[in-house]
């Protein structure tokens, strides 16, 4: 079954991931088994966006299916969708109101096992400082579609300097606009092209730790 059900997902075939998954419920499967198989899923769109075979609006639409997997399985599952792995703190910054970007980002993550909180739209400095205190998180995705979140975003590193954290907390950049040399001038020490990059640029942090 979950060799099946991975391979629905990663085809995007929606019925048949949420028939699967109704159907290994009621044969009395372990809900983290099939959590697990539909994370392996998403695994493989992840590999199929890189190699070009996928689009971003490829990730959207598996990102749903996924979500809509997830409570289906309820309970537990909806607790660990994303707690297995470490937190992430994610928010488009102020000054900036789009989220569809950020939102593909917030899914990836989750699918992928990350602990994600997911902050909004318009966030101050100050509401990403606070909450990196309080959940200890060490990474923080900060999303910007528009070019008045660069200030914003420099200013919520500026922040983080000020406040001792920023050597111990890695900071990705994404958006529509952004660029490596605008990553520069913010300051953060990655830049995420899309979600598929985000997911990479965590992976690749958290094995470093």
């Amino acid at each position: 079954m979950n060799e099946e059900l991975s391979k629905s997902l990663s085809d995007l075939n929606e019925d048949q991931v949420l028939n699967l998954v109704k159907k290994a419920l009621d044969d009395g499967a372990g809900t983290m088994d099939i959590l697990s198989a539909c994370r392996a899923g998403m695994t493989q769109i992840g590999k199929r966006y890189e190699s070009g075979e996928y689009y971003v609006s490829d990730l959207i639409m598996a990102g749903e299916i996924f979500k809509q997997a997830v409570q289906l399985l309820g309970g537990d599952a909806q607790k660990n969708a994303g707690g297995l792995r470490d937190k992430v703190v994610v928010g488009t910054v102020k000054g900036d109101v789009h989220d569809i970007g950020k939102d593909l980002v917030v899914g990836m993550l989750r699918a992928n096992g990350y602990d994600v909180i997911d902050l909004g739209v318009d966030v101050p400095a100050d509401v990403f400082i606070d909450t990196l205190e309080q959940s200890g998180a060490r990474i923080l995705g900060l999303s910007g579609l528009l070019t008045v979140a660069y200030d914003s975003m420099k200013d919520t590193m500026n922040r983080l300097t000020t406040k001792g954290l920023r050597t111990s907390i890695k900071v990705m950049v994404g958006g529509g606009a952004m660029t490596d040399k605008v990553r520069e001038y913010i300051g953060a020490d990655a830049m995420g092209a899309d979600a598929q990059a985000a997911v990479s640029i965590c992976d690749r942090w958290t094995t470093e730790v």
